[in-house]
C-alpha cells in the first residue's frame, strides 16, 4: 500500500517500475551534464550515490559525489578510505561547475543546506515530506535502504557492480537496517543476497569492527553519568561532542538495556542541538515523535525506530532561558514527553 503523500508530492512521479525509473533516469541526462550528487554522508547515503555515480557512467560529462558535512565517525572513514571513495566536501566546492543538483538517501527538508540546490532528481527511503517541483522523484519508505533501490536500478540496467561497490552497498543495506533489526522488506533481503557474492569479505568486516576510539569511551561514560530513566524511556544529554556521531553509537548502544524500549540522546554540535532518538520498533514512531516534539524549530524526522532532530541554538531562545547543558536537557525531555 503506497504511503500517505504530502502536499507537493506528486504520485505520477514515481517510477512504476524499475525500468520505468531506468528510462526516466536516462531520459533526464545529457551527455554534455556536470552532475553534483548530494548526501548527507553516511554508509547508506555515500553507497546509493556512487551506485548512481555508475548508472550515469559514459552518459554525462561528470558526476561528483559532495558531501554537506565532514565525515568524523570511524566505520564511515574507514569505508572510504579502504573503498576508495572519491568524495567532495561542498563547503569548500564552487557550486558554478554544476549545471544538475541531485540528492539520494535524503529530502530538500532534511537539511538546510539541501535547501539552496534547484534539485533535478531524488532517491530516498525516509518518510516523504512536502516537496518542491523536481523532474524525478523515487522516494521508497517502505524499503530499510536507499542501497537497496540503487541496487535494483543497477540490475535493471544489467549492471554487475563492482566488489567496491557491492561491499558499499551491502554495507549500506546492513547499517540502515541495522543487520534487519529495523523496519525493512523483502527487497532489501533480495539486495543483500545478490550483492553477497560480490562483496570484498576482509574490508567489510574491518569496516565493520572499525566503531570506537579511546577517546569515544569518556563519552560513554558521561552519558551513563547523566541518565535519566522516565519508564521504559532513558535520557542523556552531553555539554558538548565534537561530532553528532557519537551520539548515534550512544543511543543503539543504551537501547539494548534491559526494559528499555526508547533512547535519547542529546547534545550541542556546532552551536546546534542535535537530538537522537532510537525505539525498538513495536508500535512506536520516533520519527512523528521528533517531527512533533521539534518540527517547529529545526530539521526534525525519520523512521519508526530511528530518527533525529537538528535544531540551531538560535531558534531557542525563546524556549530555553538559560545556555546550559541541564536547560536543553529539560527542554528534550519536556518536548518528547508532550509529542
Amino acid at each position: 500500500m503506497a504511503p500517505n503523500k504530502p502536499p507537493g508530492f506528486s504520485a505520477s512521479l514515481r517510477p512504476r517500475s524499475r525500468k520505468d525509473a531506468l528510462q526516466r533516469l536516462y531520459s533526464l541526462v545529457q551527455s554534455k551534464d556536470r552532475i553534483l550528487i548530494t548526501i548527507d554522508p553516511d554508509p547508506d547515503s555515500i553507497a546509493a550515490a556512487f551506485a548512481l555515480k555508475r548508472l550515469l557512467w559514459r552518459r554525462v560529462y561528470s558526476t561528483t559525489v559532495g558531501i554537506i558535512r565532514p565525515i568524523r565517525r570511524l566505520n564511515n572513514l574507514t569505508m572510504v578510505r579502504l573503498l576508495k571513495l572519491p568524495l567532495v566536501l561542498l563547503e569548500d566546492k564552487k557550486l558554478d561547475e554544476f549545471n544538475r543538483f541531485f540528492l539520494v538517501d535524503g529530502q530538500p527538508t532534511h537539511n538546510e543546506f539541501f535547501q539552496k540546490f534547484d534539485y533535478s532528481l531524488v532517491i530516498d527511503h525516509h518518510p516523504i515530506t512536502a516537496l518542491p517541483e523536481i523532474p524525478f522523484v523515487d522516494i521508497r519508505p517502505e524499503y530499510g535502504a536507499t542501497s537497496t533501490i540503487l541496487t535494483e536500478y543497477l540490475k535493471a540496467a544489467k549492471i554487475k557492480p563492482s566488489k567496491t561497490l557491492a561491499t558499499a552497498l551491502i554495507y549500506g543495506i546492513k547499517t540502515d537496517t541495522r543487520n534487519f533489526e529495523r523496519q525493512s522488506r523483502e527487497e532489501d533481503v533480495r539486495a543483500f543476497h545478490y550483492l553477497y557474492d560480490k562483496v570484498y569479505q576482509g574490508t567489510l568486516r574491518k569496516i565493520e569492527i572499525s566503531d570506537l576510539s579511546l577517546k569515544d569511551l569518556t563519552y560513554f561514560c558521561e552519558a551513563i553519568k547523566n541518565k535519566t530513566v522516565v519508564k521504559d524511556r532513558i535520557y542523556t544529554h552531553l555539554p558538548l561532542v565534537p561530532s553528532a556521531d557519537i551520539l548515534v553509537i550512544l543511543a543503539d548502544f543504551l537501547l539494548k538495556v534491559h526494559d528499555i524500549s526508547w533512547s535519547i540522546v542529546s547534545s550541542v554540535v556546532d552551536n546546534t542541538l542535535v537530538v537522537i532518538v532510537r525505539n525498538d520498533g513495536y508500535r512506536k514512531n520516533a520519527g512523528r515523535s521528533v517531527q512533533n516534539a521539534f518540527g517547529a524549530w529545526g530539521s526534525a524526522g525519520g523512521h519508526r525506530a530511528a530518527a533525529r532532530a537538528e535544531i540551531p541554538l538560535e531558534r531557542l531562545k525563546t524556549v530555553v532561558k538559560k545556555k546550559t547543558p541541564m536547560a536543553y536537557a529539560r527542554f528534550v525531555r519536556h518536548r518528547l514527553r508532550a509529542s
